[in-house]
């Protein structure tokens, strides 16, 4: 079985976010797998401690992020695939899946995994947007995988209940939370993730120019959301405490 693994560096989910002149700064700031991500790089290797096959690891970004496809590698892939877009201008998503769609369109795959959502954009539209540039089927927030042949039944979660799936391969599933438990890396893969093929690829190397990966979405401002105010305390009895939050609703809060 041909698995490819969708996967996004970012921030780590502690990390303190600064923005200054609109821009985030990220001068020493920790990164790592985004986490949804490792939760289709598990299942990924489940499926080939399962069925066998080959694990492919791929993220679109920058040199730096070698480090996390190392990180995969020593989780137990296979190999791994950086498709350098640095000279590529504050991408999107369209711009993300139109990449991923060139280098995926001429590989054989049987199963894509990727996270449902990376957790610095939060827009899990990566994954669908290639699903139907490869024309094939696509099931979102999976929390469960089953793969028989070229069967697959899938189930997903649906804002607190459970949809099950049968589809076929090749397919392109999203990880949610609950699919499975992420392996840390042990020292044995340390080691041999050194030694794993790792290659970087280039626009160029894909037939892709930069104009036909141009982000249709432009950042107008960055900000952070507003400091959390002190809570008040009401003094007085039960109606005159009723009467001034009324009050407060209506000209503080202005929600009534």
């Amino acid at each position: 079985m041909n698995l490819f693994v969708l996967m996004k560096r970012t921030f780590d989910t502690e990390e303190k976010i600064v923005i200054e002149t609109g821009k985030i700064q990220d001068d020493g700031a920790e990164w790592i797998i985004n986490p949804y991500d490792e939760y289709a790089i598990e299942e990924a290797i489940q499926l080939k401690e399962k069925h066998g096959g080959t694990i492919t690891a791929v993220t679109v970004g920058g040199e730096e992020a070698e480090k996390e496809l190392r990180t995969a590698l020593a989780m137990g892939c296979d190999q791994a695939v950086l498709i350098n877009i640095e000279d590529l201008e504050e991408p999107d998503q369209y711009s993300i899946s139109q990449v991923l769609y060139h280098y995926l369109k001429n590989q054989e795959f049987d199963l894509i995994l990727g996270g449902n959502v990376a957790i610095d954009g939060g827009s899990g539209q990566v994954a669908p947007r290639l699903a139907e540039l490869l024309d094939i089927p696509c099931i979102t927030t999976i929390t469960k995988l089953e793969i028989n042949g070229t069967d697959a039944e899938a189930e997903r979660d649906v804002e607190g209940d459970v949809e099950k799936i049968k589809t076929t391969l090749p397919l392109l599933v999203t990880a949610q939370q609950g699919l499975n438990e992420p392996r840390y890396p042990s020292l044995p893969g340390i080691m041999k993730a050194k030694k794993k093929p790792l290659e970087e690829l280039e626009l160029d190397d894909l037939d892709l120019d930069e104009e036909d990966a141009e982000p249709k979405l432009k950042t107008i401002e960055r900000f952070l959301p507003p400091k959390k105010e002190a809570g008040k305390l009401l003094q007085g009895e039960p109606a005159e405490q009723a009467k001034e939050l009324v009050s407060l609703l209506r000209s503080e809060a202005k929600v009534i």
